[in-house]
């Protein structure tokens, strides 16, 4: 992740503690020195909606073997034991697992923070009030547009309603909520309604996601925006986040998944405030860019770990199998060991990259699906040639 509200306007939040941290330099194994990474958990596969850019391809006839409760119960003393920090649970939809409160305690009870990824559509009043009591510390609410553009893309009419009710009710209870929104063609000149929506509705937090190319998204490779575009849209978030800021509205906003906007951030403060840019690139050199394998894995609903949620088609171990902490710390996967020590692997525009330092080759999974490498250059890398200093 990338705090826009941090490198442009100093605010901190709490999430920075984990991205730039001076422990984390040098780190292969987790966030910061004596933790582990953060885990994001699919507890479960199954959704009451379709997305067009899901990365599990979740949906409500999927029936796969779950983790039993014991399982799952065992897997949070394994994180905790580990010194996982967070768990992000995730899907599917965490919210249909029937056991999903008795792990988020359970979690809370062995000192790891539950954050819940969800698309909203179910909460109701109670279950605002539920999640509130549960001490879960943060839910993002997934909204891909707005209106029927959302619905479309979400496979379910009334959804954008239906989630839109749920960030309501979870304000209601003080709980805090934001935004996921997740870019593409179809949606990316919505996002000064998207930054309206944020002050009219008073949510606190918003994340701006790239398309990744996988799952059902890996049909959207040519439904991503252009480098053009990609670079418009950056100026928007870029230029809504100081007037949020200069208003005296500190909400927080962040970019997901293409670590090339640290450097354009820094390059575009460069231009209008030489202090704050170095301010700004001191941070991102703390953080080192991407980071999967590192300081973020995933676990599927079935046990199965991954380097992140988008690269399910490499599997490193299953907790049933071997602890995560062996999986993790003790690599076999020779995907898991490149990750670890990516720079040498990387091919390409990453290879001859003045910011590698910064950006660490940016996500391996858009490399696969364009070039069928993984070590490849990630092709939403939208900084031209002088900007990375290639000769």
């Amino acid at each position: 992740m990338i705090s826009i509200s941090r490198l442009v306007c100093g605010n901190e939040f709490f999430g920075d503690s984990l991205r730039y941290n001076k422990t984390s330099q040098g780190q292969k194994h987790g966030t910061s020195s004596g933790f582990g990474p953060v885990v994001v958990w699919n507890v479960t596969r199954t959704c009451n909606l379709r997305c067009r850019h899901c990365y599990s391809d979740s949906a409500s006839d999927v029936v796969e073997k779950e983790l039993s409760t014991k399982e799952a119960l065992s897997l949070i003393d394994n994180l905790a034991a580990f010194n996982v920090p967070v768990i992000l649970f995730s899907g599917g939809e965490p919210l249909l697992r029937p056991d999903f409160f008795e792990l988020v305690d359970y979690a809370g009870k062995k000192g790891i923070r539950a954050t819940i990824s969800t698309n909203g559509t179910l909460i109701t009043p109670d279950l605002a009030r539920d999640i509130k009591k549960a001490g879960v510390s943060y839910v993002g609410i997934s909204l891909d547009g707005i209106g029927e553009n959302n619905d479309r893309f979400r496979g379910k009419k009334g959804a954008f309603e239906a989630a839109l009710k749920g960030i309501q009710y979870c304000r209601g209870e003080d709980q805090k909520v934001g935004l996921r929104f997740t870019i593409n063609k179809h949606n990316y000149l919505e996002l000064p309604e998207i930054f309206k929506l944020l002050e009219e509705e008073d949510i606190p937090r918003v994340c701006f996601y790239h398309l990744v190319y996988s799952g059902r998204g890996s049909k959207m490779i040519e439904e991503d925006i252009s480098h053009e575009e990609t670079r418009s849209a950056l100026d928007l978030i870029i230029d809504r986040t100081q007037d949020f800021h200069r208003r005296g509205l500190d909400k927080e906003v962040l970019t997901v998944d293409n670590h090339a906007d640290g450097v354009y951030v820094y390059l575009k403060l460069l231009q209008q405030d030489p202090a704050r840019a170095e301010e700004a690139l001191s941070l991102l050199r703390l953080n080192g860019g991407n980071r999967s394998g590192i300081a973020i894995g995933q676990i599927d609903w079935q046990g199965n770990v991954h380097p992140d949620q988008f690269t399910q088609n490499h599997h490193l171990g299953n907790i049933t199998q071997s602890s995560f902490a062996e999986i993790w710390g003790s690599p076999t996967s020779e995907i898991l060991k490149g990750l670890k020590e990516r720079k040498p692997l990387l091919t390409g525009r990453c290879k001859q990259c003045r910011w590698l330092d910064v950006c660490n080759g940016n996500f391996r999974p858009r490399a696969e699906a364009v070039h069928g490498d993984f070590w490849a250059a990630d092709p939403a890398c939208y900084l031209t040639d002088q900007e990375i200093d290639l000769a």
